[in-house]
Parts: structure tokens; sequence; C-alpha cells
């Protein structure tokens, strides 16, 4: 069964349009772009109802103090766990789009 769509027709700036010119489903890329926005807006919305506000100034430094560790990684390591992280992204994004059962 395929779910209802909508058609929409936007404006968006050269360099995005380039972009999306690239792919070869930009309804797709677009779905999943703007669902990966959603769920951050959703984090930043629960953290806040936890009583934790995030500032720049906050990700400036935590990101400050992950450069720092991360300065000491070799290579090797640093590509596995970025590939760790991005399978366990790629995991939960899917386990995320599954409808409930």
């Amino acid at each position: 069964m395929t779910s209802a769509m909508r058609k929409l027709s936007i404006s968006v700036p050269p360099d995005v349009a380039d972009r999306l010119e690239r792919e070869a489903n930009a309804s797709a890329y677009i779905t999943q772009a703007v669902r990966d926005r959603m769920r951050l807006d959703a984090l930043d919305a629960e953290l806040a109802h936890q009583g934790i506000h995030i500032t720049e100034q906050g990700v400036a430094e935590a990101r400050a103090r992950r450069a720092a560790v991360e300065a000491d990684w070799s290579p090797e390591r640093r590509s596995a766990l970025r590939e760790r992280a991005r399978q366990h992204a790629l995991d939960a994004a899917a386990t995320l789009d599954q409808p409930a059962a």
C-alpha cells in the first residue's frame, strides 16, 4: 500500500539545486534530510524539557574537548570509530522509519 504523498514546489539556492540534481531521487533525499532534522528538533525539545539547554558556547566547548581527545587517535582508530558511528546511525534511522507493529 502506498502512503499519501503531496507535491510541493520549493525554491532553493543554486548550490542546493546543484546537489539535488545529482540525486537519482531528490524527493527521497529531501524527505530523509527533513526527517533527520525533525529527529534533531525532537531531541532538542526533549533535552529542554529535561532542563538541558544547548548553547553555541557549550557546543564549541564540547567540540574543542573532542578534538583534543581525537588528536591522540591513530588514523585506524578514527576510521573504525567513524564507521561504527555511521552504522549505528543507519541502524537507528532504519528502526525509526519502520511502522509500529
